[in-house]
């Protein structure tokens, strides 16, 4: 996805709290103008006498006149990054419900890229994940989304395109750039998400490389099935793996939470590897490696 340039740092700040909840963008700019005014109201040293002197009085001057103007300015951009984080919070709520309420997947069609993208992103995180915004379009390859799963540092990542598509299809280079950032960056496994369709050679060559594709009628799917239920963490409770330590956890399918099996690639960079597949191939392609 492109993305518009950056104009100012003021810009860059009110973008960096809208990445976080509203409550904290509004805390923020409390702790901020406290912080700030206490330093803008403090008494400046006597005029100095001597020249050694001289640079110690202009330094906190310098620092007192940047706090006067900082302790309403920073507030104000913390205040402006929680409505913009407010507004994105209805924005996905809003575009989760109408998306769930449609009998097609044409509701997709009429969406910007951006909000293409925070679809996405609530559909992943009502699966559990911990959904990263990374802005795409950068030296990441082009990746607009990083998933995790809540307390697993350091664990399982997934990479995500999205691809607002409605003219063309999807083509294999897309896949391939998404394989290379994988591989580069280490991460378990990748989806490329597109309003549209996947070309055959796009799906061939994601077979057994942990990418999954997922088309207009699969994002459907996924985002009115979770909406059918409630957000869920994928963790395990201290006291399930003491009762069964012998028992194998099957995951569910990350693009539309069914059961999984244990399949063996047959050709591609890792075949003869074991990794989680859907039950519901071919249908679905959905699939999670094995540790």
């Amino acid at each position: 996805m492109s993305r518009r340039k950056r104009t100012s740092p003021a810009e860059d700040v009110m973008d960096l709290v809208a990445l976080l909840p509203w409550w904290a963008g509004v805390a923020l700019a409390l702790m901020s103008y406290l912080l700030l005014h206490g330093v803008a109201t403090q008494a400046l040293p006597a005029a100095p006498t001597e020249v050694g002197q001289m640079g110690t009085f202009v330094t906190k001057s310098i620092w007192r006149t940047l706090a006067t103007l900082g302790q309403y300015l920073l507030p104000v951009l913390c205040l402006a990054g929680a409505a913009v984080s407010a507004w994105r919070r209805s924005v996905r709520t809003k575009l989760m419900a109408d998306v769930g309420q449609s009998k097609s997947s044409d509701a997709l069609d009429g969406m910007t890229w951006q909000q293409f993208e925070m679809l996405v992103a609530e559909g992943f995180r009502m699966q559990g994940y911990r959904v990263a915004e990374t802005g795409g379009g950068g030296p990441d390859g082009g990746v607009d989304l990083v998933l995790s799963k809540p307390g697993d540092e350091g664990g399982e990542k997934f990479l995500v395109q999205c691809k607002q598509w409605r003219a063309f299809k999807v083509g294999v280079s897309v896949a391939r750039e998404l394989y290379g950032v994988m591989v580069a960056k280490g991460a378990t496994g990748g989806f490329v998400v597109t309003s549209g369709r996947f070309t055959a050679e796009a799906v061939e060559f994601a077979e057994g490389r942990n990418i999954t594709l997922m088309d207009g009628p699969k994002l459907h799917a996924m985002i009115r099935r979770v909406q059918s239920r409630p957000a869920s963490v994928p963790t395990r409770t201290p006291a399930a793996v003491a009762t069964a330590p012998e028992k194998a956890i099957t995951p569910t399918c990350p693009v539309c939470a069914g059961a999984m099996v244990k399949r063996t690639a047959q050709r591609g960079a890792n075949a003869g590897r074991q990794f989680w597949g859907c039950s519901g191939y071919p249908s679905c392609r959905g699939i999670r490696a094995i540790d």
